[in-house]
């Protein structure tokens, strides 16, 4: 089957093209793995290299053209409607897999009825709580677009009710979580990960990867990081990942702060953690995302204490001791206690991408039906 793939280039805070990181990248590498013919248009919001990208992992191969988003505008040849003309000329798509924001799904349903192809939607966030929907007329358009597609993918099961009920949705619909990438995440010695992050080797360590934003809850972990503090001497915060520019950090002997470790260190550091925070807020964002870092943190075989809302709160909800109250300092402090003090490993398997790929497959075949 031949897929056509539209998506941003710049999501999670990392780049679709250069870091090669992430389910943008993962889940068309391995429905190449599974023989289909994968084709991608990658559109950047910021100037960066145009050209042809060619993404290949074994024996799994996705091309990429990669242009920024003044190409939108339809004026010659090089224009973003004018290179898929082109590609669609010589290559006709299937399917279009529209990804990665509203945008793309509105891009996504003109161009799959342009080229007569089925459309398929990834929703892998409520794509309505980011800024860029704000844009005048785009959230009805994106509306539009989700009720018209003939398949949708959902990250979670909170969204796909929301698809359901007040996108008015009913077509073919799959809930398709995140994943981890074969081989990467494992656990790993916890001694070797300390020594190799200059971490202490003796303390008792609490942190995470990821996201460090105000809209994500960070501030937080800080507080309960200070509550528990209080009670124990021998408690580190470990933190890594992009932050918000304004965010003061805590500070201390106690606190280490890795900065943005790339995409294979975060193994060492989940694994040289006590226990892995999940920080998330009750909010448009929080309530319908699924969150990357989870089975990341399940797969290097540590305790997790996650924000009680959306996703986590449905998944964990027979393991109340893996939670904690969002915007409430104290619950989290109280759960990391007693994490702390008796650990519990949660008994989930972190699936990798090629099993997603494979119900994702299994979607697209129905869409075509």
């Amino acid at each position: 089957m031949r897929i056509l793939i539209l998506s941003k280039r710049q999501y999670t805070s990392r780049d679709l093209l250069d870091d090669r990181y992430g389910r943008l990248r993962e889940l068309p590498l391995a429905l190449a793995d599974l023989c289909h013919d994968l084709r991608g248009v990658c559109l950047s919001y910021r100037p960066r290299d145009e050209g042809r990208y060619e993404d290949i992992q074994n024996d799994a191969r996705v091309i990429w053209q990669a242009c920024n988003a003044h190409r939108l505008l339809p004026f010659g040849r090089n224009s973003y409607w004018n290179q898929i003309q082109v590609l669609a000329d010589s290559w006709r798509p299937d399917v279009v897999l529209a990804c990665s924001d509203a945008l793309h799904a509105v891009l996504g349903e003109r161009l799959a009825r342009k080229l007569g192809a089925a459309l398929v939607i990834d929703l892998y966030d409520n794509f309505e709580s980011f800024q860029s929907s704000r844009l005048p007329g785009l959230r009805s358009a994106f509306r539009r677009a989700v009720r018209g597609a003939d398949g949708v993918v959902c990250i979670s099961k909170p969204l796909a009710g929301l698809v359901r009920d007040r996108y008015g949705y009913h077509g073919p619909l799959a809930v398709i979580e995140n994943a981890v990438p074969a081989g990467l995440f494992h656990p790993h010695d916890r001694l070797v990960c300390r020594r190799a992050l200059a971490l202490p080797e003796a303390a008792r360590l609490i942190g995470t990867a990821g996201a460090l934003t105000r809209n994500r809850g960070i501030e937080v972990l800080f507080r309960a990081f200070e509550h528990l503090g209080r009670r124990r001497a021998d408690v580190h915060l470990v933190l890594a990942g992009p932050r918000d520019k304004s965010l003061r950090l805590p500070c201390g002997d106690h606190v280490h702060d890795l900065g943005c470790l790339a995409p294979d260190q975060v193994p060492n550091l989940l694994s040289a953690l006590d226990v892995g925070v999940i920080c998330n807020r009750d909010s448009a964002f929080g309530r319908y995302c699924f969150p990357q870092k989870f089975y990341e943190m399940v797969a290097c075989g540590i305790p997790v204490v996650a924000a009680a809302t959306g996703s986590m709160a449905d998944l964990l909800r027979d393991w109340p001791g893996h939670l904690y109250a969002p915007d409430d300092p104290e619950s989290l402090a109280g759960a990391l206690n007693a994490q702390l003090d008796d650990p519990q490993r949660l008994p989930f398997h972190a699936p990798c991408w090629h099993d997603l790929a494979k119900r994702l497959e299994c979607l697209i075949q129905d869409s075509c039906s």
